[in-house]
């Protein structure tokens, strides 16, 4: 009987409520094109009909639509070659926001990871397949957290070449990318250690520049070590394009090159080679042009925007041991999911890992390990270190973010030394 007036009490009482669920449906169907254009216009009444006609694309951007008004690109003086300044950048990158109002949302939080190598094989054996892997785990990040990645391996000046060859692509990068708000570098042979963590942006709003250093060693010591120039995180602005107009002064394509190799060891007495070099450069114009870049560069050593390989690889299977141990504990950390809404439980994993750290206290996932010395491509690695030494590091770390991957397609590596060979992870893994 219980069970019978409940069924009762459901099904009259649910019939109204049902027909207005109906009524409700329609009309939001009914209104739903004109939400829609509301919500991603910045003045849907200034734009003609049919503008965003043709959605498409996993993030709702209207991918077949480019209106037929001017924009930057119909310029002809305007190049995206690094020897012919830009002005009025954001202007013009405003204007084709303008005329694409479906790239508006979610602007400020837009990342294009810009990444490459050279454009010959690898003289060391095994480089072509490092440089797959270190790839792969840079798109494995980029798909997981929703951004998108270029890959190039072309001299855009030839002229500018080794660790000057990213300024010109980081530059063409933010032409071809006006939807994008920033341009992140990261050198070939750095590796994303931890999946879960995302850039935290909201503490760069006020700035256009992101590197990895310690600003005591910028400002006091005047080291060229102060920071890594390897990965950094730029804005999409005129800010950045005079940036790198004055950056890349120094670069191998001057007439000034040599001069500014000697002007840049006299600056920083530890740097011991006499060519100009791209983070030498910038250790120099935070030194003596503070007051015109300064204010706009963050300098970050909160965690390991990129981290040194010597001070991690041999950490890695204590932190998969403590990270073993929360999902233990914890068995919403241990529910299968699908790839794609991985994102949500990383709220649930910072419930554990709040003031864990990082470093040699700390057992947080570094959030990238960057195999500074190694030259994988080349085998010409720093004589600190060996050939084996190198290598054998480089695969652990490329397996231990390789496990995090792999885990949402149910699959592990046996070991972080073993690459070639994975085992089912069983289910309500690791209880």
């Amino acid at each position: 009987m219980p069970i019978n007036r409940k069924a009762s009490s459901f099904f009259s009482n649910g019939i109204p409520i049902i027909g207005g669920a109906i009524v409700a449906l329609s009309l939001l169907w009914a209104f739903w094109p004109i939400i829609t254009f509301t919500f991603t216009s910045p003045n849907p009444t200034n734009f003609r009909t049919g503008v965003h006609s043709g959605y498409s694309g996993s993030h709702g951007f209207n991918l077949t639509h480019d209106p037929p008004e001017s924009t930057f690109y119909d310029d002809p003086d305007l190049t995206y070659t690094i020897d012919n300044p830009i002005k009025n950048w954001d202007e013009k990158r405003r204007q084709w926001l303008w005329l694409h109002p479906s790239f508006i949302p979610g602007l400020e939080n837009r990342v294009l990871l810009v990444t490459g190598s050279q454009p010959n094989p690898c003289p060391n054996p095994i480089g072509d397949h490092l440089l797959l892997r270190f790839f792969k785990n840079k798109v494995d990040y980029c798909r997981i957290h929703g951004y998108d990645i270029f890959y190039n391996n072309v001299l855009l000046n030839p002229k500018m070449f080794t660790y000057w060859a990213k300024i010109p692509a980081v530059r063409a990068a933010m032409l071809a990318h006006p939807e994008a708000e920033w341009i992140w570098w990261v050198d070939s042979d750095a590796v994303f250690t931890d999946m879960d963590y995302k850039l935290p942006l909201h503490r760069y709003k006020n700035h256009n520049f992101v590197v990895h250093g310690w600003p005591e060693l910028i400002y006091k010591k005047k080291s060229w070590t102060s920071l890594n120039a390897g990965v950094f995180l730029i804005r999409n602005s005129q800010w950045a394009l005079d940036f790198m107009d004055v950056w890349s002064g120094m670069g191998p394509q001057t007439p000034e090159y040599e001069k500014w190799g000697q002007r840049l060891r006299e600056t920083c007495k530890d740097k011991h080679f006499p060519e100009s070099d791209d983070q030498t450069g910038l250790v120099y114009l935070l030194l003596k042009e503070k007051e015109k870049w300064g204010d706009k560069v963050y300098v970050e050593d909160g965690y390991y925007f990129e981290g040194y390989w010597m001070e991690i690889v041999g950490k890695l299977e204590d932190i998969m041991g403590k990270y073993k141990g929360v999902e233990k504990r914890e068995r919403r950390l241990r529910r299968r999911h699908a790839e794609k809404v991985r994102e949500g439980y990383n709220s649930v994993w910072e419930e554990y890992l709040d003031g864990v750290g990082y470093g040699r206290e700390g057992w947080r996932r570094p959030f990238m390990t960057h195999f500074t010395g190694c030259q994988p491509c080349s085998g010409t690695h720093n004589e600190l270190y060996t050939r084996q030494g190198c290598w054998d590091a480089m695969q652990k770390v490329l397996n231990f973010g390789d496990n995090q991957v792999l885990r949402s397609y149910g699959f592990v590596h046996p070991s972080l030394g073993d690459s070639g060979s994975v085992m089912p992870v069983p289910f309500d893994y690791p209880a």
